[in-house]
Formats: structure tokens, sequence, C-alpha cells
């Protein structure tokens, strides 16, 4: 049978081009104008695990054959400068903590409302209830970078992490903070994985984010990383609050670097004994200059977990796992 014409159909459908072509006024665009649509820019997502964390490898190949051909036509006087280069750069990589040259790395939330992520890392420890307290009184939240070792030593304070509505990262499985930044990739690879395990098992929940110790990331990290949907992070704001004990100076520094999604990077447990000051005079502050706390979550909501995971109960390993 024929199909039977729909004018309004038909009038609707003609006039729907015509109204978007004419602007503000209803009037069409002079003849010979062309039309541009502007559709909205994707925003990136905030967490995101390497792709391909062995390209550096291929690229590192490449430059040092670039380095024998120096070497081979202008002699060493051209070839010893332009090797020191090359291996300069994958040095700087690894100990810049806010490199992208070795994989991919957050530090810096993308938004122009006044929030700031606190991330709090090495525990947990002495200081973590009380450090909880704290965040309570002043409705603020963190992100716990956690040492694997510790948290398995002390997982009461794991649950309290989670019950309180705070997130957890991951900082290695022992925390080698003089070499973590040479390891080797079988060394490397069981301080991700062993962590990784540990923080799953306590929490029933796969941690999303990791830190490298002392902020370094050697080529090695990133396979683990991929391995295990781990996204890298690093900071914008810190005041060496590990090392310095004057509360005041340390939120002095941090507040240098205060910013619209800035990622604060603060320590708990340390030597000196005062981070839990430290964290009291920052969270007044952050008050004071109209800052707020979020989780990256709120901004990058993470994806439905698998029903396998969404309803295993904390200390249980899922299969893959096993």
């Amino acid at each position: 049978m024929p199909r039977r014409r729909n004018p309004e159909h038909e009038r609707r459908c003609c006039a729907e081009p015509n109204r978007r072509e004419r602007g503000a006024s209803g009037a069409p665009p002079p003849a010979g104008t062309s039309v541009a649509y502007h559709l909205p820019m994707p925003t990136p997502p905030l967490h995101r695990p390497p792709r391909h964390p062995h390209a550096w490898a291929w690229l590192f190949g490449l430059s040092q054959l670039a380095v024998i051909a120096i070497w081979w036509v202008w002699g060493w006087k051209a070839g010893l400068p332009a090797l020191m280069v090359t291996h300069g750069a994958l040095v700087w990589a690894t100990l810049r903590p806010r490199s992208r040259l070795l994989s991919p790395v957050l530090s810096r939330l993308p938004t122009q409302d006044r929030v700031v992520w606190l991330t709090i890392d090495d525990g947990p420890s002495d200081d973590t209830r009380a450090i909880l307290d704290l965040l309570d009184r002043h409705e603020a939240k963190a992100t716990f970078f956690l040492v694997g070792a510790r948290a398995q030593a002390r997982p009461e304070l794991v649950a309290d992490i989670v019950r309180r509505g705070h997130g957890i990262g991951q900082h290695s499985q022992t925390h080698p903070q003089a070499w973590f930044w040479a390891l080797p990739p079988r060394a490397m690879r069981a301080q991700i994985d062993q962590a990784q395990s540990a923080l799953t098992f306590l929490t029933g929940t796969r941690p999303r984010w990791f830190r490298a110790v002392v902020g370094m990331a050697n080529p090695f990290v990133a396979a683990s990383l991929k391995r295990h949907g781990l996204a890298r992070v690093a900071w914008s704001a810190r005041g060496f609050d590990a090392v310095l004990r004057d509360p005041a100076g340390v939120v002095a520094r941090i507040e240098r670097d205060l910013a619209p999604g800035a990622i604060v990077l603060l320590h708990e447990g340390a030597a000196h004994g005062r981070n839990v000051e430290t964290l009291e005079t920052l969270l007044v502050r952050l008050k004071a200059l109209g800052f707020r706390t979020v989780l990256p979550e709120e901004l990058d909501p993470a994806p439905a977990a698998r029903p396998s995971e969404a309803h295993r109960a904390p200390g249980q390993l899922s299969r893959g796992q096993r």
C-alpha cells in the first residue's frame, strides 16, 4: 500500500532547521552566511588509568637509535650531550610527581568552584581516629592513601574510615621511601599488587586511586596501575607537614597554592606528632577562605560496581584475587 502523507509531520520537520538557523531576533541569517553549530566539548574523565603502559620503552628505544645516529655522524661531541638529554628526561619524569611523560596523573580537579580535595598519606596510624573525629566536626571529607601493611595491622581503623564516608586510595604495600623511585619491575609489581589485594580484602571495594611513595613513579609503575584500574594522583598544594612541625607555617605554605580544585597533600603519623593540629588549623583556614572539601567521585562518579563486588562483604576476596 502507498504510504499516506502526514502534512503536520512534514511541516514540523521542514520548520525545525529554519528555527535553528534563525538568530535571537527570529530573523534568518543573511544570504550566503554559513551557520555554525557549537557543541559542548566533552570533559575528560578524572579517573584515567594508563592505557599504554609500555609506550615509554618504545619512545626511549627510538631516542637511543637517534643518539647512535648522532654519534655516528657528528661524533662524541654531539652524541654525548644527546645521550645525557634522553636519559635525563627519563630521570626527570620519574622524580617529578606531576610529570605525565610515563603515565597520566591527576594534580588538580577541573572545576572553578571553591572546593579542594584533601588527601592524607601514610596511614593508618595513631592519628587516624583523631583525624576522623576532626573531619566529622568540620563536616569535611578526605581520601586516605593507605599503606597496605599498616592497614593489615590495624583493620579497625580502615573500617572506621570507610564507615564515616571517606575515600580509600593506595600508597604501596610497605612504603619504601628511600628506594620506591628506583624499584625494578618485579619489586614494583609486588608493592602495588600486595597493597591492592590487602585493601580490597579489608574494604570489599577495589581502590581506584594510587599515589606513588614520595610522589615519584618510575617507568615500571604504569603496568601495574593499568592491571588494577588505578589512576595516579599527585597534588597542587602541599606544606611539607611530614617534616615541618609548625602548623601555622605548614598551612601558610598550603595557602599559597590554594585555588579552585586544588589537591592538598597531607600526612598522618609523622614523628613530630603534630599532623592532627595541622589539619585542624587548615580546616579553620579553608572555611575562612570560603573553601569546602570534596571527593573526586562527586565530580567524576565511579562506574557501577559489578554485582559480585557490590554485594561482597568486607574482607571477602573477589574470584580474580584468590
